[in-house]
């Protein structure tokens, strides 16, 4: 047993802040698996669970001089893997669910339909839609939809009720299907998926 196991994580934090290696060591071993479990829960990926902290861990050493933790070592990491794993989400696998959904529907719909809107530009114009949403309508919506919140997290961050949080989301999907509807069935199909996302 070294002797940096027996410190706490405050006191490790400022060794590492200090650029001790032997300190980080200490942090990666006492947090590395636990993180790990995290992530993969909500990623439901081995792999991707393992990128997306060895990134973290890496981060953490690169910039270990400037770090600004307000709360506790422990809450920080954690805090700043479940950022990691949306924008890992958020990079890599929304987009490709998209795509997926649409590309199927699409073999199955008519000429005309597939020739006038690509699968790309279905994206983006989801996108240009969302953005076009009421500032707190767009931003429950992306909550719920972008970062996974679920109603009771969205409405503790805004200081609303569940039940407005609920309004709201399903105000934006209809106001999207609306505004959607017009352009391809596709569109629909995908306003689907976002209102089924967890």
């Amino acid at each position: 047993m070294s002797a940096f196991s027996k410190l706490t994580d405050r006191e490790l934090t400022v060794l590492l802040k200090q650029g001790d290696r032997l300190a980080f060591s200490e942090i990666y071993s006492r947090h590395w698996h636990n993180l790990f479990l995290h992530a993969y829960k909500m990623l439901d990926n081995e792999d991707e669970a393992k990128d997306v902290i060895q990134e973290l861990f890496i981060s953490l050493w690169s910039k270990a001089a400037d770090l600004q933790i307000k709360t506790n070592l422990k809450a920080y990491l954690y805090v700043t893997a479940r950022n990691r794993v949306i924008n890992h989400i958020r990079k890599h696998r929304i987009n490709d669910d998209f795509l997926n959904i649409i590309a199927g529907e699409m073999k199955e719909a008519d000429d005309n339909t597939v020739q006038t809107i690509e699968e790309r530009d279905l994206i983006a114009l989801i996108d240009q839609e969302i953005n076009l949403l009421p500032p707190r309508m767009k931003a429950v919506f992306e909550m719920s939809r972008k970062e996974f919140l679920s109603n009771k997290e969205i409405a503790a961050r805004l200081g609303t009720s569940e039940e407005t949080v609920k309004k709201q989301i399903s105000n934006s999907i209809r106001t999207l299907k609306l505004k959607l509807n017009q352009h391809a069935g596709a569109a629909v199909i995908l306003l689907e998926l976002l209102k089924h996302r967890a």
